[in-house]
């Protein structure tokens, strides 16, 4: 049994073999880009306080430890493009410089999705317009962006639990070959950008089919599709590790990487009946639905560095094929878990605490790197 210390930000991490407890200390300084260079990016969801600098501890701690960004927001179709003809790039290009003077590599989402549309794709009721629209949207923002950013999630999220394509206006509208056509406007729009499929929970076995036979039709149209981002929203509760590695192995034989795009541990309960990671769930707040409101104790921390720990030996063992690892924020005080599915609670899914200071998972990390 092996026995390994490491010294965090005001803790020391004990590792007994897989085991992990905690202690005082005093601080190591290591960056996760760093230690993953010759393996996959490392990457962070953004807000626009972080890349305008406004948060400058967050934009501090962003460009030491990532080279990788993903905006949470300022590039979906809600925000970029608020009128028929009306283009909002101020936000979309800020990230963009701010990536380029910092040398970080941006994964620009999303171009196609149902959720945050434009207000005015509400009023529409004919497929001519909506084809007009998802023609003109892609050619001009994958277009503006080409060859300034690396990647576009393209379309996001169109698959039901089930691996059906979810009934959503492009698929009402359009039919069932949106999803290729999207593929196709982006690839001549941005032939040197790649172009990814992102959705959450397709590392389960019927959503993974779907996927994998959306990937397969763009292929058959000769349509470039360059990966597919597995949003990892999981909890620590029930981390699917095996089925993670089982859709590993199935999208990389497609001859597509596999990217991990918007990871999140939670260490809440699951409220009763959550399907996934669909923003429209709520549910009622309750004093047992949040029971770290005070703080995480030092028993969860080591359980989600145990779990971080898990994955991330998972993405080595496969790092071949995976691409990128995205947390779906810089901090657990951006994370959108404090008011996802329950408004309100208080969550600890990510590295870094509210205070951007490293906790014991951000450790267990780096320690998936140590030679045995």
């Amino acid at each position: 049994m092996t026995n390994v210390r490491l010294f965090t930000a005001g803790w020391l991490l004990m590792v007994f073999g897989s085991c992990v407890t905690l202690k005082h200390a005093a601080p190591l300084h290591t960056t996760l880009s760093q230690a993953f260079a010759g393996d996959f990016m490392i990457g962070a969801a953004v807000n626009t306080a972080q890349f305008e600098e406004k948060d400058t501890a967050a934009a501090a701690l962003l460009t030491q430890q990532f080279n990788a960004v993903t905006p949470e927001n300022c590039m979906k179709a809600g925000i970029i493009q608020p009128g028929w003809s009306n283009y909002n790039f101020g936000e979309a290009d800020s990230l963009v410089a701010f990536a380029a003077a910092n040398k970080l590599a941006v994964n620009a989402h999303c171009l196609i999705w149902h959720s945050q549309l434009p207000g005015f794709m509400r009023r529409m009721q004919d497929a001519d317009s909506v084809r007009q629209y998802f023609i003109n949207h892609i050619n001009t923002v994958a277009g503006r962006y080409d060859g300034k950013v690396y990647s576009w999630d393209v379309v996001n999220e169109a698959l039901n639990e089930d691996g059906s394509l979810r009934n959503t206006i492009f698929r009402q509208k359009l039919g069932d070959g949106y999803v290729t056509e999207a593929f196709r406007l982006a690839q001549a729009a941005a032939p040197h950008t790649k172009l990814y499929y992102n959705d959450y929970n397709i590392e389960q076995p019927q959503k993974r089919e779907g996927a994998i036979a959306l990937v397969r039709n763009i292929q058959k149209a000769g349509v470039r599709i360059d990966g597919v981002g597995i949003q990892g929203h999981w909890n620590i509760y029930h981390l699917p590790l095996q089925e993670i590695e089982a859709s590993i192995k199935a999208f990389s034989s497609l001859g597509v990487k596999v990217m991990f795009t918007e990871l999140d541990i939670s260490v809440l309960p699951d409220p009763p009946h959550l399907a996934g990671a669909d923003i429209n769930q709520q549910a009622l707040y309750s004093k047992q639905s949040n029971p770290f409101a005070n703080g995480l104790p030092d028993s969860m921390q080591v359980k989600l560095a145990d779990a971080y720990a898990g994955l991330f030996r998972l993405f080595l063992k496969y790092k071949s094929s995976v691409g990128r690892i995205t947390f779906w924020g810089v901090n657990d005080r951006q994370s959108w878990l404090n008011n996802w599915p329950v408004h309100g609670r208080t969550n600890y899914p990510l590295p870094f605490d509210r205070q951007n200071k490293p906790k014991a998972a951000f450790y267990a990390i780096l320690k998936t790197k140590q030679k045995p």
